[in-house]
Formats: structure tokens, C-alpha cells, sequence
């Protein structure tokens, strides 16, 4: 029954993802928080499973979403290879500070986070444009900061990367594609800073590693791979831009209740 639910997670996730061209941690973490509450995970490790296993699928997820990006030789490499030092520095970073948070203070960041997504996809904001990407120290620190918050909030970085990379004049295919390769490092680094972190922690429920649940890992990983099809299919018959709002204000929805209920996740138990 419990792998039956995180296959229907799965598939929504996949589903909205495609759909909607977000990052699965957006969708992921809300629904773990919720599930994970409901089968009655402590809350002292609630939250940083969510975020932890979230990661963890994203290794997954991020892979396929590569190989058709670099089909299509999207991806700027050289970009990826000088942005990643930078990431796996502030993933560890992240994910170390994430261990010494409060499950409730993780919460309301990850509210915050998802406010501010909301915001930038109902206004279909885009950042303007610097000169040019700047240098080897530039792009480490950049990668840095995107690391460190894709860790803190569990998501494979997309929503940081490509308004960052967009504002150095980079198109939007290539910037959309060189976020996708840049998901696999913050998720592999990701998943494997909350595995150490959460390892041996007496709260954890049976069937983890660290802070990654392995059920919900393979249900929402093997659908949401199946289902991301379904929902580019969908988007293709519908307007992108009504789809886009609409999710932006259920996205608002999320943030809000995340952020100003303390007691929401001890109450779905």
C-alpha cells in the first residue's frame, strides 16, 4: 500500500514536470512532507527525509532529461564543468546545515522557496542580462550559492540556474539544458550529504539510509520517469501560459501553508 502511494506521487510529480518544465523537488518535497507526516515519521526527521529522498530521486530523474538535452547538443559543457566545483562545495555546505536545522525551520525555508518560484512563474519574470558569464571565481561562487540552497531545499537547482545563467546572456535552450546537467551533481552530491548526516539517527523509520527513505525513492523515481511523457504530451494541447499561472498559484498555496502553519505537520498525524 505505502509503495502504491508514492507511485501515485510519482506519476503526479512526472506529470506536472512535464506539464509544466519545473523541477520535480518542487512537487516532491510538498508530498513527502505530507506522506511521510501521515505514516507517522518523527518530526524531529520529517522534514529532512523530505528533502534528502527528493534529492535522491532526482539522481534518477535528471539523468533522462540529459540524455535528450545533449541529443540536441543544448548542453554548454565548459559551463558545467567550471560551475560544478562551486556545486558540490555549497551542496556539502548545504546539506550539513540542513542537518543542524530544525525540521520546522527547514519547513518555512522551503515556503519561503516556494513563493518566490511562484512569483517568477505567474509574472513570467526573467532577469536581465550582464555582458557576459563572468570568470573561473565568478562562476565557483555562483555555483557555490546555487548549491548551497538547492541542498537547504532539495531540488535539483533548476530555478536558480536558469535565471543565473540567463542573466549572463545565455539563450534559454542552452540555459534550460546546462541546468538539467547541472541537477546531477547537486542531486548525487545532495543525496549522499543527507545520507551521512542522517546516518545512524535513532528517529529514522525502518527502511532508510540517512535521511533517504528507499520506498517512496523507487515508487516516485520509476513513475515519474514513466509519466513526464504524459504531461509534455498534455502541455503540447493546452495554453502554457494559463497552465503556468495555475500551478504558480497552487505552488502559492503550498508556500503559504508551509510557511505560517507550525502545527500543520504535527496535525496530519
Amino acid at each position: 500500500m505505502t509503495l502504491l502511494i508514492y507511485l501515485c506521487i510519482g506519476a503526479v510529480t512526472g506529470i506536472l514536470a512535464g506539464l509544466f518544465g519545473v523541477g520535480g523537488g518542487t512537487i516532491i518535497v510538498p508530498a513527502l512532507l505530507i506522506s511521510l507526516a501521515a505514516q507517522g515519521v518523527s518530526p524531529d526527521v520529517l522534514t529532512h527525509m523530505a528533502l534528502g529522498t527528493s534529492l535522491a530521486t532526482i539522481c534518477l530523474t535528471s539523468i533522462s532529461s540529459v540524455i535528450a538535452h545533449n541529443e540536441r547538443d543544448a548542453i554548454l559543457w565548459p559551463v558545467f564543468f567550471k560551475l560544478t566545483p562551486g556545486i558540490c562545495c555549497g551542496v556539502l555546505l548545504g546539506s550539513i546545515i540542513a542537518a543542524r536545522l530544525s525540521g520546522l525551520a527547514l519547513q518555512k525555508g522551503f515556503g519561503v522557496f516556494a513563493l518566490v518560484v511562484s512569483a517568477q512563474m505567474f509574472c513570467n519574470w526573467q532577469p536581465g542580462g550582464s555582458s557576459r558569464l563572468p570568470g573561473n571565481f565568478g562562476l565557483f561562487a555562483g555555483g557555490g550559492v546555487i548549491g548551497l540552497f538547492s541542498a537547504l531545499f532539495g531540488i535539483g537547482g533548476g530555478s536558480l540556474t536558469v535565471p543565473f545563467l540567463s542573466f549572463c546572456r545565455i539563450t534559454m535552450q542552452h540555459a534550460v539544458a546546462t541546468a538539467a546537467a547541472i541537477g546531477m551533481p547537486i542531486a548525487f552530491v545532495g543525496a549522499l550529504g543527507y545520507l551521512w548526516q542522517g546516518w545512524n539517527n535513532p528517529a529514522l523509520p525502518e527502511w532508510s539510509s540517512g535521511y533517504i527513505y528507499w520506498p517512496a525513492f523507487t515508487g516516485i523515481a520509476i513513475a515519474s520517469v514513466a509519466f513526464a511523457r504524459v504531461g509534455a504530451h498534455i502541455a503540447h494541447s493546452l495554453s502554457p501560459k494559463k497552465l503556468k499561472q495555475i500551478f504558480a498559484l497552487f505552488l502559492a498555496l503550498i508556500g503559504l501553508w508551509l510557511l505560517f502553519d507550525d502545527m500543520i505537520l504535527s496535525q496530519i498525524h
